[in-house]
C-alpha cells in the first residue's frame, strides 16, 4: 500500500508539476494576448486618425474642386469673351490669330484643369475605400481578440479548476 500510495504520490507530483507548466505557458499566452491588444488599440487610434486624415483630405480636396471649378468657368467666360471679340471686331487678321491662339491656350488650361478635377474626384474616392477598408479591418481586428481573450478565460478557469481538483 505504501508502494502504491509512494507511486501515487509521484504521479500526482508529476502531473502538478505539468500543470504548473501549462499554467505558465498560458500566463505567457494572456500576457502576449494582453500586448497584442494594446498594439490593436494603438492601430485604433492610428486608423481613427487616419479616418479623421480622410476626412481632412476630402473637405480639402473639395474645396480645391470648388475652386478649380470656379477658375474653369472663369476661363470659360473668358474664352466666350474673347470669342465674341473676335467676331465683332474685325480688325486685322494678325489680331484675330493671336486671339485664337490665345483661345487655344485656354482652352488647353481648361482641360488640364477638368483633369485635374477628375483626378481629385478620384483621389477622394480611394481614400474613402481605404477609410472603409481599415474601419472593417479594426471590427474584425476586434471580434479576434475577444474570441481570443473568452478562450484565454475559459483555459484559466479549466487549469484552475483541474489545480483545485488536484
Amino acid at each position: 500500500d505504501r508502494d502504491t500510495d509512494k507511486k501515487r504520490i509521484e504521479e500526482l507530483l508529476e502531473e502538478n508539476m505539468v500543470l504548473e507548466i501549462a499554467q505558465k505557458q498560458s500566463m505567457n499566452e494572456s500576457a502576449h494576448l494582453g500586448w497584442e491588444l494594446e498594439q490593436l488599440s494603438k492601430s485604433t487610434d492610428l486608423a481613427d486618425s487616419e479616418k479623421s486624415f480622410v476626412f481632412e483630405l476630402n473637405e480639402c480636396a473639395s474645396s480645391r474642386i470648388l475652386k478649380l471649378e470656379k477658375d474653369n468657368q472663369s476661363l470659360q467666360n473668358t474664352i466666350q469673351e474673347l470669342r465674341d471679340a473676335s467676331l465683332t471686331s474685325r480688325e486685322s487678321s494678325l489680331k484675330f490669330v493671336e486671339l485664337e491662339k490665345e483661345n487655344q491656350q485656354l482652352s488647353k488650361k481648361i482641360e488640364k484643369l477638368q483633369n485635374q478635377i477628375e483626378k481629385e474626384k478620384q483621389s477622394n474616392q480611394d481614400l474613402e475605400t481605404l477609410s472603409e477598408e481599415l474601419i472593417k479591418d479594426k471590427k474584425q481586428l476586434q471580434a479576434v481578440m475577444e474570441t481570443l481573450k473568452a478562450d484565454k478565460d475559459r483555459q484559466i478557469k479549466d487549469l484552475k479548476q483541474e489545480n483545485d481538483h488536484l
